[in-house]
């Protein structure tokens, strides 16, 4: 392949990759709902099936499968046997755009990944070290609360919801927020002033008993 393919296939990568990442923000942001709302009531509907409910997603993917695999199987037989339509199921395949798609997005996920650890493993960034090792702690700290399928239903009705909800209320959360943020100061300045003036009479009261005989 010459240097024209290769320009040519980074290019459709990345123009795919740009589609799932648009399509992706348009799920978060809600500008699909139709998909938005199926995906979050799958999640929730999940998560209420699987956590509470005794089931395993394998469980019941097998009896789910099993059950529509043979009600089809049944449904062909009597068909012809009838003389009456078979089941209308539709040629099932996966076009190689959706699949370039799929691994353009992975290539430039695992290459961030990557370099990222690249960059922290020879000592080049502080800065993000230290904002890696504190995700990786937090990370750490929630995965020690909850079990990982609990974590990834949690996050998927976080990213659904928590984005769409900010943008339509940006103005009155950013108020709280900035008064939140006042409030905070304000503490702030109380409990240094507070600490300053325990301080002071505590190194008073220990300097007068030095000078006691």
């Amino acid at each position: 392949m010459d240097r024209r393919d290769d320009s040519c296939c980074s290019a459709g990568g990345g123009g795919g990759a740009s589609l799932v990442g648009e399509l992706v923000g348009d799920v978060v942001m809600w500008r699909r709902g139709d998909v938005s709302a199926c995906l979050l009531a799958a999640t929730v509907s999940g998560w209420l099936l699987f956590g509470s409910g005794g089931y395993t997603f394998l469980s019941l993917a097998s009896n789910v499968l099993l059950l529509l695999l043979t009600v089809l199987f049944l449904w062909a037989k009597a068909a012809r046997l009838l003389n009456r339509p078979e089941p209308p199921i539709p040629e099932m395949c996966v076009s190689q755009q959706v699949v370039n798609e799929v691994a353009a997005l992975l290539h430039s996920g695992m290459n961030t990944v990557f370099s990222v650890f690249h960059d922290i493993a020879l000592g080049k960034d502080s800065v993000l070290f230290y904002q890696v090792f504190l995700s990786l702690w937090i990370i750490s700290i929630i995965g020690s609360l909850t079990d990982f399928t609990t974590l990834c239903y949690t996050s998927i009705v976080a990213v659904l919801t928590i984005p769409a909800l900010y943008q339509k209320y940006e103005e009155c959360i950013d108020r709280y927020i900035r008064f939140a943020y006042l409030n905070l100061q304000m503490y702030e300045m109380v409990y240094e002033r507070f600490s300053a003036k325990c301080f002071h009479r505590a190194r008073d009261l220990v300097i007068e008993v030095l000078k006691e005989p």
